[in-house]
């Protein structure tokens, strides 16, 4: 007999070698319908494993998010089985799950269309009606490249597993390489949907051969892949390159791709976004600069970006010297740190950049504001003493905590430590930055996802990944550790004792690129902005041009001396057509000016997307407006 340790703590007495669902029926019929894998000893597994020695373990039910990448995994190897019975000579490379579903990466003897999902997804549905069993088992390398001999891009993948024994996984007529875990039968697998094709370079290489890609996604219910249906489409209505267009906000130009053009109404938009970055950054006691947009390769030698990032940097001869333009603000930052003597009084120093930096990024990956080559990074650089880390992260956190709650972003945190192999500085001290980071989540009331090996080579960091009103995680805030740049620029300060010590540095950025969390907005938005964020926040509209516009300029008069947005409609038009366009353009306020207003001398507001007409007097609008503005402090 052995002893399994359940996640309550209770401790289950079993024969040794009964499988995880032997278990879990044990415990609950009902229960064990709802597993899709496991967790023993901290290791994710399938529900056919076997319990050999006494270990803890951890049922993992449908809902949670684990189940929702082991589900879209196990459905990519049912596209690949469904690709080797259609496309008979097909070779295979990889099946990830992603975010929202998942992908394949393969070879194909025939050009694959979208046109040709359908059918394939034909193939896939009799599949999940067959409910083959999925099984494990492990070969030798040798053994596993005699299986997979006709496919060189599995082999390739077995060449580069380090142990001597390869994870196998079987269904039916397919076998794939896999560590897993999966499903256990492909009768799981009834609620999913091919999303579309694309081209991908078989591990991701340019010089390597170009796949066919196929994007799919895969649910427990047909509700939640209607309801994910659903936001797919709603996502492609909100699209911040269409809106953008329709609401004015900003353009693209062949004469520079991937340089966006502000446009008037983008502008206040981003303006007004600065400003509430500007008076929240100096009450919580940051200092701003700003650093040349351009500096000598000495100081990109100095970083270290000259050597590891110079394919993305634009450079420039002046004076038979070579300069790059920054891709990065922090080696500005660090010279800004040298200006000055430093003392440990002076601690935590925080210096705040809204810096212009420019990265050539490939022509294919330009994505509107998504994927740009020139941006504006929110960019601080915190100097203190190392027992000064979690306090000054934990308010950092905070003050993350607060913006992300204002535009209603929920967010969650990772934690990403040390990488493997390629990192500087000891391993004591990766340690105890390391805790003070988790120490810091902890003060602040925040629990955080472990991300092993994923820091940067410089230090572990906290990433903070947003939901937005259509369930999409984005990654924006950061928060790094850098052991590599004081040292590199020899940043010291004048410590309590009077010696010359290294200061602890952390790279921060709220929005991560302006650029691209305005394009967040506007689809977490919907172009509908927040009336303190609107461009335009109030549409004046007079019923008659003739009886009406001396009235509505002396609205018009009052709303700019209150610095409230507004824009006139004086056109020759029918008043449905100027309140149906103000509603195109999701002004929050339109103001419908006719007898009744001019004589009692008020305003009749309609809110963007309602129907209900309010009147009021200008000064309770007024009012009402200035309330709007006030909700961020």
């Amino acid at each position: 007999m052995i002893k399994i340790t359940l996640k309550d703590g209770s401790v289950k007495e079993v024969e040794a070698g009964k499988l995880v669902i032997e278990v879990a029926k044990e415990l609950s019929v009902s229960l064990a319908k709802k597993c899709v894998c496991a967790v023993v000893d901290d290791k994710l597994v399938d529900l056919k494993t076997p319990l050999n020695t006494d270990c803890s373990l951890e049922l993992v039910l449908a809902e949670d998010p684990r189940a929702f990448e082991v589900i879209n995994h196990s459905c990519a190897h049912m596209l690949a089985q469904a690709m080797k019975r259609l496309y008979p000579g097909t070779k295979f490379g990889v099946g990830p799950a992603i975010e929202e579903g998942f992908y394949y990466d393969f070879q194909v003897p025939v050009a694959i269309k979208t046109e040709d999902l359908p059918k394939i997804e034909a193939e896939m549905k009799k599949i999940a009606k067959e409910n083959i069993a999925i099984n494990h088992y492990m070969l030798s390398k040798e053994e596993a490249k005699a299986k997979f001999s006709d496919d060189k891009f599995k082999t390739e993948l077995i060449e580069a597993v380090e142990d001597d024994m390869v994870g196998i996984y079987e269904q039916g007529d397919y076998l794939d390489v896999c560590r897993g875990p999966h499903v256990i039968s492909t009768g799981v697998l009834k609620n999913f949907k091919l999303l579309n094709v694309a081209g991908a370079y078989w591990r991701g290489d340019s010089k390597n051969e170009m796949l066919t890609r196929i994007y799919g996604t895969c649910w427990f219910t047909a509700e939640e892949l209607k309801t994910h249906l659903d936001n797919l489409e709603e996502r492609k209505k909100r699209d911040h390159r269409k809106l953008g267009k329709e609401l004015g906000l900003f353009m693209m130009s062949e004469y520079g791709p991937g340089f966006p053009f502000w446009l008037p109404k983008g502008m206040i938009l981003k303006n007004t976004l600065v400003d509430y970055w500007t008076k929240l950054h100096t009450k919580a006691g940051y200092k701003f600069i700003q650093t040349p947009i351009m500096l000598n390769k000495q100081l990109w030698e100095i970083s270290g970006h000259w050597f590891n990032y110079k394919e993305n940097m634009y450079t420039s001869t002046i004076d038979d010297n070579e300069f790059a333009i920054k891709p990065m603000n922090c080696p500005g930052g660090m010279l800004v740190y040298k200006n000055d003597i430093h003392s440990y009084r002076d601690f935590p120093l925080r210096l705040a950049e809204l810096g212009l930096v420019h990265r050539h990024e490939a022509s294919g990956a330009l994505n509107g504001l998504f994927r740009v080559r020139v941006f504006t990074q929110d960019d601080a650089h915190v100097f203190m003493t190392e027992e000064q880390i979690t306090d000054e992260i934990a308010n950092i956190i905070n003050l993350y905590k607060q913006v992300y709650e204002v535009f209603n972003l929920k967010f969650h945190i990772e934690l990403s430590t040390r990488p493997e192999n390629k990192y500087i500085g000891e391993i004591k001290t990766w340690d105890i930055a390391e805790k003070a980071l988790a120490d810091a989540c902890t003060k602040a009331g925040f629990s955080y996802k472990l991300n092993p090996g994923d820091g940067a080579f410089y230090g572990p960091k906290l990433d903070f990944k947003l939901r937005d009103s259509m369930n999409r995680i984005w990654q924006c805030g950061t928060i790094q550790l850098d052991m590599n740049l004081p040292e590199r620029f020899d940043l010291t300060y004048v410590a309590e004792d009077g010696s010359k010590k290294r200061p602890v540095m952390v790279h921060r950025a709220l929005f991560g690129s302006l650029e691209r969390f305005i394009g967040i907005l506007i689809e977490h938005y919907a172009g509908a902005f927040p009336c303190w964020l609107a461009p335009v926040q109030v549409k004046l509209v007079p019923v008659n041009l003739s009886f009406h516009k001396e009235y509505s300029d002396k609205l018009a008069e009052i709303l700019s001396d209150n610095d409230i947005r507004f824009e006139t409609d004086y056109r020759d038009e029918k008043l449905g057509y100027k309140i149906r366009e103000a509603q195109t353009q999701k002004v929050p306020y339109t103001l419908v000016i006719g007898d009744n207003e001019v004589a009692n001398n008020t305003v009749t507001y309609r809110k963007y997307g309602e129907q209900k007409q309010t009147t009021v007097s200008i000064q309770e609008f007024v009012d009402l407006i200035h309330k709007h503005n006030k909700e961020l402090n």
